[in-house]
């Protein structure tokens, strides 16, 4: 089935975390909401701290008196500002958004809460000297932004990337395996797109560079951010043909296969990465909720 469309939105998507643009200027307000702020901690590897399954919030002023030039304005829950700060020194349970999302208890708020924190440390990370003219940054607009020695001010970047679901129109999905990952594991193909190209251009581009197969009928899905480091990914439904030959150019895949309907709803019984009961017992391993991937498989596999 072709025209199939997403049955749900991807989990990292669905946030309704107020983002409270108009304090990220305001000083005094800022200042003033420090006092009863909570604060996400996370360190280098996008790790926070929690307890069982949930996300713990320490108190702002666990940090300093005052907000800390060190630390990123979120947003806002009700009357309460919410805050993230790079802490590598963070000590207890701690759980990663990208490997545990699927089995943290993640609202729709604390998942936005999150991904938004993991982009914005992430840049900033990355970003401590000016891409204009070298000199060094300093976080500004209550991390919004980066200013330099000479006054240039640059905000948090995204890269924006593709990733496709090649179908052949009936019951049979083109899956692929990267050489880094564990034998079994398949999911859609995706790429960056490239300076001067939309995204219909990258879709074919992608495809064809990664197995040497064309594609037509190139559909949008919908979009998921994915801060890893800082991503954003655009998801598409594409029609190729079976027996076109499938070859690998760039390197990055070393293996693809097209699977049926049934072995597809097979392995997403298995659960996330076949965690689930039967994971064993099935050749084809999908990923974890976190990603949308997951969600274009799914709906997919269930527009029979």
């Amino acid at each position: 089935m072709s025209d199939f469309q997403l049955s749900g939105v991807p989990l990292l998507s669905r946030s309704t975390l107020d983002r409270a643009e108009d304090l990220r200027t305001d000083e005094q307000a800022l200042k003033a909401g420090w006092e009863r702020a909570k604060l996400v901690r996370m360190n280098k590897r996008g790790q926070i701290r929690v307890d069982g399954h949930v996300v713990v919030l320490d108190e702002a002023l666990s940090l300093s008196a005052e907000p800390s030039p060190k630390a990123v304005f979120l947003g806002i829950d009700g009357d309460t500002h919410l805050w993230a700060v790079r802490d590598n020194d963070i000590e207890g349970e701690l759980a990663d958004l990208r490997a545990a999302g699927a089995t943290l208890e993640l609202s729709d708020f604390s998942a936005g809460l999150l991904s938004t924190a993991i982009a914005l440390l992430n840049w900033h990370d990355r970003a401590r000297f000016s891409a204009a003219d070298g000199t060094p940054t300093t976080l500004s607009n209550a991390g919004w932004s980066r200013t330099s020695e000479s006054g240039y001010e640059e905000f948090p970047r995204i890269d924006p990337a593709i990733i496709c679901l090649i179908h052949d129109g009936g019951d049979r999905v083109l899956l692929a395996r990267q050489h880094t990952w564990p034998e079994g594991l398949f999911s859609l193909l995706a790429g960056f797109v490239e300076a001067g190209e939309c995204l219909e251009r990258c879709v074919e581009r992608e495809i064809k560079e990664e197995v040497g197969v064309d594609v037509s009928d190139i559909r949008y899905l919908g979009s998921q951010p994915w801060p890893f480091p800082r991503s954003l990914m655009l998801g598409f439904a594409a029609h190729a043909d079976p027996e076109q030959p499938v070859r690998f150019h760039d390197g990055e895949i070393v293996e693809a296969h097209w699977f049926t309907r049934a072995e597809v709803q097979t392995a997403l019984e298995a659960g996330a990465w076949g965690t689930g009961d039967g994971g064993a017992n099935t050749r084809l391993l999908l990923p974890g909720s976190i990603s949308i991937a997951r969600t274009i498989v799914e709906s997919w596999a269930a527009a029979a």
